[in-house]
């Protein structure tokens, strides 16, 4: 039997760094029925060129064709789905918690527990900066919805391949 459940699915990308080429490849995921969950765009060594990482959830056979469809956009150089076991990825979280004092030492526990960092502290709040996996920043969040979890920014899933392949 198939398995029917939504997946989430790591996409890269290199395409020319010029404008409208984020527009068009939206488009395809849009046209498609795909939502786009996280989307990174950041330069690479060579300016003209961008890199990006978008992070879709659905089919596997719709994604192929997908990225089948970008691929044969003009601005689009390359593309390719990662899983874990060829890639690393990496996502920064910042989290700003209401932070009376009866509950720091709980919150800083917490801080400590994920690796994380405390960079703005004052007497009613603390902002937290932590990286690390997707998953790790998500049970991160459901510890930090336990508290007065006032503001969470996320940047979205960046991937880079294994060893001597590029991404």
């Amino acid at each position: 039997m198939q398995n029917h459940h939504p997946v989430k699915h790591t996409i890269s990308l290199l395409v020319n760094n010029k404008p409208g080429v984020l527009v068009r490849i939206a488009q395809v995921f849009a046209r498609r029925g795909f939502n786009i969950d996280s989307l990174v765009v950041s330069p690479t060594t060579d300016d003209r060129f961008s890199s990006m990482t978008i992070v879709s959830t659905g089919s596997a056979s719709t994604l192929d064709q997908i990225i089948k469809q970008v691929c044969k956009l003009i601005d689009v150089v390359h593309g390719q789905e990662h899983n874990p076991s060829d890639s690393i990825s990496r996502e920064l979280a910042l989290f700003k918690v209401k932070c009376p004092l009866e509950k720091r030492t709980e919150i800083l526990q917490i801080v400590e527990h994920f690796r994380a960092q405390t960079i703005d502290f004052t007497e009613d709040s603390l902002v937290i900066q932590s990286t690390g996996s997707s998953e790790k920043l998500d049970a991160m969040t459901q510890l930090l919805k336990n508290y007065d979890l006032m503001e969470m920014i996320r940047t979205g899933k960046i991937v880079i391949t294994r060893g001597d392949q590029t991404t």
